[in-house]
């Protein structure tokens, strides 16, 4: 029985997080009617988030699987169409570019965004599975708030935790930064902005085996390397800051990537493939905000649509069509 034929889309988005899903609200407002292929599961680091509060228009905050559902409803309210499927093969050698998605199927696109976002790593502890959201956290600006005069605990030995140690002692009472090795990879001048904080301290060639408490964070079982002994940290939550990695091994020899994987982009949202657009964690590795996320699925909407818009667009010799005007916001 042979395969079903591939389906044909204006422009097809990857990745339901903050980026795609404004992606898709914007792109499917401007009538292109955009397939997104969501990915198993959908919806992004935020539907492991617990309690939002600095995303603009919730002053009461928002639970942040309640929050994507909502940015999911208003997508489809304008037209998007859903794959609940993952990205498995990618051809953008040629146009229409094609993409596979496993059991829903092959979709031939004229244009595609991809805003698979960024996993951040974890201890990979069953207790540190069980609190997260309910005191661990991968992200000090996202938390940090929630933890008001508690002792805290950042794992890690690069710039992220550096910086995660001393934005989190805008609120807690103290900081003790846990590393594997006996010293630290990050930038000198991090480094020593972090040892000059009276608030932070350290525990180095030590390692978390486990996170105490049932529904909340009340401590730490640290090890410590050399002598092997093991000792009680109290501390009310625990941010993890040993890096993020990039879901683009699918794109992986399709799209230029740099040294940790994320995609290369120029003007902000193209990729090295003309008509293939990034947006959010993917390529943005400094902000990783929902926000910001969103604001550049925002534009690469925009790019795509001008893009598309350009393609159809007959060009004399010589003359370069330009831009339309942004849709109606």
């Amino acid at each position: 029985m042979s395969a079903p034929a591939p389906v044909r889309r204006r422009l097809v988005i990857v990745g339901s997080g903050p980026a795609g899903l404004t992606a898709a609200i914007y792109a499917s407002r401007a009538n292109l009617a955009p397939l997104v292929i969501a990915g198993v599961p959908s919806g992004g680091q935020l539907m492991l988030t617990s309690d939002v509060e600095n995303y603009p228009g919730f002053p009461e905050g928002i639970l942040g699987p309640e929050l994507m559902d909502r940015f999911r409803a208003q997508a489809k309210r304008f037209g998007t169409e859903f794959w609940e499927a993952n990205v498995t093969r990618v051809d953008f050698t040629h146009r229409p570019f094609r993409l596979e998605a496993g059991l829903s199927g092959t979709v031939e696109a004229d244009a595609v965004i991809v805003a698979t976002g960024a996993n951040a790593r974890w201890l990979d502890l069953p207790s540190e599975q069980k609190l997260r959201g309910k005191g661990v956290s991968a992200c000090a600006t996202c938390d940090g708030f929630f933890f008001k005069g508690k002792e805290l605990a950042v794992v890690g030995g690069g710039d992220s935790a550096m910086e995660e140690a001393t934005f989190l002692t805008k609120f807690a009472s103290h900081v003790t930064v846990i590393h594997r090795r006996d010293g630290f990879r990050a930038s000198r001048i991090l480094e020593s902005r972090a040892r000059a904080n009276p608030k932070i301290g350290f525990r180095l060639s030590s390692e978390v085996v486990e996170v105490l408490g049932t529904n909340s964070v009340e401590g730490l079982r640290v090890k410590d390397l050399t002598t092997g002994k093991v000792e009680t940290l109290p501390v009310g939550g625990l941010f993890v800051a040993i890096g993020h990695d990039p879901a683009t091994e699918v794109f992986r020899g399709a799209l230029e990537l740099d040294e940790h994987g994320y995609l290369k982009t120029r003007d902000l949202t193209r990729t090295s493939v003309e008509g293939v657009f990034a947006a959010g964690d993917v390529y943005d590795h400094r902000y990783r905000q929902a926000v910001s996320a969103a604001g550049l699925g925002c534009m690469a909407a925009l790019d795509a649509e001008h893009w598309l818009v350009e393609q159809a667009q007959p060009h004399a010799p010589g003359h370069v069509a330009s831009a339309p005007a942004p849709s109606a916001r």
